[in-house]
C-alpha cells in the first residue's frame, strides 16, 4: 500500500475532513450498528455532526427494510433519523422502475425482504413474491411443469434468507421467457452483518443463483452503482467535492464515494480488515481510515 495515499485519521486531517464537507454520507451495517446492535460512540457522534450543521445521510445496501422500517430500526436504537435522509437498496429499485417509466400493467417479481415489497408498493407498482413464497417448494419426481405469470416485466433480486429452488425457477422462467422483463439487483454484497458476532452471505450470493441460472447480468442500483447517487444530488443539491463517504466496504461504499467525486472515510469496524486495505492487491484507498466513527468525535471535540 502506498502510505502516501491512505491516511490514518488523526486531529489535524479530521478537521480539514470537518471544514470542507457539508454532508456526510453513512453506510449502516458495519458503521452505525453491527445486527441490532449499535457500534459505541455512533450517537453522540451523529449528534455533535448535526448540532455543527452538517447534513447527515444514511446510504444502505441492505434491502431487507423500507425507509420506513429503517427509520423505526433507528428510533429503536434511540437515533431519531427522518425518511428522507434514507436512501435504501429497496428504495432505489423503485426509483430505477420509476424513472424508466416501467408499465403500471405490468408486476415486478422479488427475490428479497418485505422493504422491496413496501417500497415497490409506495412507488405504485404492483410486486409480489418475497418472504410469502419462502416455503413454497417443488416436487421434481412427477415431472412438473413450472407456470410463471406472464406479466411480469422485472425481477427485483435482493438478501433473502429464505432463498429456495421454487424462487429461482419462478425469476428465471420470468427473465428469460417474459419478452423484455428486467433483472434489477439490490446489490452485489457478498456478505453482511445480519448479527454482530459474524458475517453472513449477502445479495450478491442470490444474484449470482439468478444470473447463473439465465445467463444475463443485472441491473444494480445499490452501491457502488452511480444510481443512488444521482438520485441524492437531485434531491439535496450539495455538490459531490462537499460530501464525505464514511463506510466500512471498499468495493461498496468508498467506490461508490470516489467514482462521485466525495471524500472518502473507511471504518474498520465493519467488513474490511486493515491487513485487507493494507494489502498489495487492494487498489480501492480512500483518502482516511479510522477504526470506528466515534474516533471522528473524539479527534474534533475540544
Amino acid at each position: 500500500m502506498n502510505s502516501r495515499s491512505v491516511q490514518l485519521l488523526d486531529s489535524g486531517n479530521a478537521t480539514l475532513l470537518f471544514h470542507s464537507v457539508d454532508a456526510f454520507l453513512f453506510d449502516c451495517d458495519g458503521v452505525i450498528w453491527k445486527g441490532d446492535k449499535l457500534i459505541d460512540g455512533v450517537s453522540d457522534t451523529l449528534h455533535f455532526l448535526r448540532s455543527k450543521g452538517k447534513k447527515l445521510v444514511f446510504v444502505t445496501n441492505n434491502s431487507t427494510k423500507s425507509r420506513k422500517q429503517y427509520a423505526a430500526k433507528f428510533l429503536s436504537l434511540g437515533i431519531s433519523v427522518s425518511e428522507d435522509e434514507i436512501f435504501s437498496s429497496s428504495f432505489a429499485a423503485a426509483m430505477y422502475l420509476k424513472s424508466v417509466e416501467f408499465p403500471l400493467d405490468k408486476k415486478v417479481y422479488v427475490i428479497g425482504g418485505d422493504g422491496i415489497l413496501e417500497e415497490l408498493s409506495l412507488a405504485g407498482i404492483t410486486a409480489f413474491g418475497g418472504p410469502e413464497d419462502g416455503k413454497k417448494t417443488i416436487e421434481l419426481k412427477d415431472n412438473p411443469f413450472f407456470a410463471h405469470d406472464k406479466t411480469v416485466g422485472a425481477v427485483v433480486v435482493g438478501l433473502d434468507p429464505y432463498i429456495n429452488f421454487y424462487k429461482l425457477q419462478y425469476a428465471t422462467l420470468c427473465i428469460r421467457d417474459n419478452p423484455g422483463c428486467l433483472f434489477v439487483a439490490t446489490n452485489r454484497d457478498a456478505v453482511g452483518h445480519m448479527t454482530d458476532l459474524q458475517e453472513w452471505p449477502g445479495a450478491g450470493c442470490m444474484v449470482a443463483a439468478v444470473c447463473g441460472s439465465t445467463e444475463k447480468e443485472p441491473i444494480v442500483v445499490g452501491k457502488p452503482s452511480t444510481f443512488m447517487m444521482d438520485f441524492l444530488l437531485k434531491k439535496f443539491q450539495i455538490d459531490t467535492s462537499r460530501m464525505c463517504m464514511v463506510g466500512d466496504r471498499l468495493d461498496t461504499d468508498i467506490l461508490f464515494g470516489q467514482s462521485a467525486g466525495c471524500k472518502t472515510l473507511l471504518v474498520l469496524s465493519g467488513v474490511t480488515t486493515l491487513p485487507t486495505l493494507q494489502d498489495s492487491s487492494n487498489n480501492i484507498l480512500p483518502d482516511l481510515y479510522t477504526d470506528k466513527v466515534s474516533d471522528l468525535l473524539q479527534l474534533l471535540r475540544p
